[in-house]
């Protein structure tokens, strides 16, 4: 298809890209060559080998081209998406840079990245291929990881009115993949309860009923053959089966602990002469109470307290400069839900240091246990009920200026404690980086914690699924 928005010159850059690094030809060379470790039961190696990798031995399904690397052509095939997101750029090609991770923000920039979050997928299979336990035995593995780009594969049924009518066969060529078509004995060993996938998106965009036609989504969560899974995502349904909300990427990627540290460095000794900021979009005009809008309002009367960011039109998403500093001068960040009810700039304020406040539990402590533990939610943030704020029952400024300084100083600790949890580090990064758990880390972690309790109950002859949700936070473990 031709894609008349783009240059000549974008697409031969896409095209690089491609011809340049097929995730799927470099899993299938370096097992093949011994270039990754394996498990007894895979040649090259024996258990004692390589006692670390008890317990998180993961294959990579191989997959037809199909359901990953060839949908990267097709970013710019939907300009509804770009009329949604009313974000300035129409093209997200350039984006593909650095395996995902985007352009550099400035030709200096070491740490920070024009990051395009419908590209986790691509950089979570980048980094995949680095995990230390990798194995080429599918009957030796602890867990199966599926590098299927699901969000990509999603955008003609939600951006392309032809096929909105099509939308509940998402995903079933690759159910028939799995299930049927390669090695059977793979899927039916544990029902598919050993699978995992990431997610570039909502889980509620993902949910509908595969018997009926919905105004918005697509059916994949909803198809009865993959319910076994485990599915990133960037935000969990209020009742989640499948799913375990991750988060959002920022557009901090350093490539070693020296970034790392140095950033955090800054980040503590930034001073903070604003007491509250709200980075986001304007406050809606549908004239009914909403949270944000009374938090524009209460900024207007109170610019001596409150910064507002305006990220409207989108010039947010891919200018983290815009947003970061006022951060790092700023105490607390206000992160109202919005059409959902997570937000990214959540995950921006806490590599700032800037003390995240809640309006609602669904913003964030029911959804990233693995990341942000939930027994710890009073350390590192505030709770204030959006209705106590849209009925004028409490102010936030007052609620946050009665916080003692020394709390604050504690709150502030706790949020950057948290920060290397958070971030994606960059593909190919030193050996004391990755010796610190990050957001990809911590999410292979709990998966694993999540299908070996599965695997378990199944061969005790329980049900599997009665398990999620139960005590998987693995804080406490």
């Amino acid at each position: 298809m031709a894609i008349p928005s783009v240059s000549l010159a974008i697409l031969l850059l896409a095209l690089q890209f491609l011809l340049a690094w097929d995730p799927r030809a470099t899993t299938v060379t370096a097992i093949r060559s011994g270039g990754l470790p394996q498990k007894a039961g895979a040649a090259g190696s024996g258990a004692s080998d390589r006692p670390e990798c008890n317990g998180r031995w993961i294959y990579i399904r191989e997959l037809p081209s199909r359901f990953n690397t060839d949908l990267l052509a097709t970013c710019d095939d939907f300009p509804i998406l770009f009329e949604i997101r009313e974000q300035p750029e129409k093209s997200i090609i350039p984006f593909l840079a650095n395996h995902g991770l985007g352009p550099r923000t400035h030709n200096r920039s070491r740490s920070w990245y024009r990051t395009e979050p419908l590209f986790l997928e691509l950089f979570f299979h980048r980094r995949m291929l680095e995990y230390p336990c990798l194995t080429a035995d599918p009957v030796a593995a602890d867990a199966i990881f599926v590098p299927y780009y699901t969000g990509l594969a999603a955008l003609p049924f939600l951006y392309s009115p032809a096929q909105w009518n099509f939308s509940a066969l998402h995903g079933r060529d690759l159910a028939k993949w799995l299930i049927r078509r390669d090695r059977p004995a793979i899927w039916s060993r544990f029902g598919g309860h050993d699978h995992f996938l990431a997610v570039a998106g909502f889980a509620s965009d993902f949910d509908n009923d595969p018997a009926q036609t919905p105004l918005w989504g697509t059916a994949f969560l909803g198809l009865p053959e993959f319910y076994n899974l485990t599915v990133f995502t960037l935000e969990s349904r209020a009742w989640s089966l499948q799913e375990h909300a991750v988060p959002p990427p920022t557009s901090f990627h350093p490539a070693n602990l020296a970034r790392l540290d140095a950033w955090l460095a800054r980040a503590r000794r930034s001073r903070r002469p604003t007491l509250m900021l709200f980075a986001g979009g304007a406050a809606p005009g549908s004239g009914r109470p909403n949270v944000v809008s009374s938090i524009h309002a209460e900024c207007e009367v109170r610019r001596d307290l409150c910064e507002l960011v305006d990220c409207s039109g989108g010039v947010c998403i891919h200018d983290p400069a815009r947003f970061m500093r006022p951060m790092l001068r700023a105490r607390f960040c206000l992160q109202p839900p919005g059409e959902t009810p997570t937000r990214r700039s959540t995950f921006d304020g806490i590599l700032a240091g800037c003390i995240p406040v809640f309006f609602e539990e669904a913003s964030a402590a029911s959804q990233f246990g693995w990341h942000l533990p939930r027994r710890r939610y009073d350390e590192f943030s505030v709770l204030i009920p959006k209705e106590e704020v849209m009925l004028g029952r409490q102010r936030i400024a007052d609620v946050l200026e009665a916080i003692p300084p020394a709390r604050v100083r504690r709150m502030r600790e706790a949020v950057l404690e948290l920060a290397p949890g958070v971030m994606y580090r960059r593909h190919g990064s030193s050996a004391a980086l990755r010796a610190r758990k990050d957001a990809i880390d911590l999410a292979i972690e709990g998966a694993l914690r999540r299908i070996q309790r599965r695997v378990r109950a199944m061969q005790q002859g329980k049900d599997a699924l009665l398990l999620v949700g139960d005590n998987e936070e693995g804080w406490d473990e």
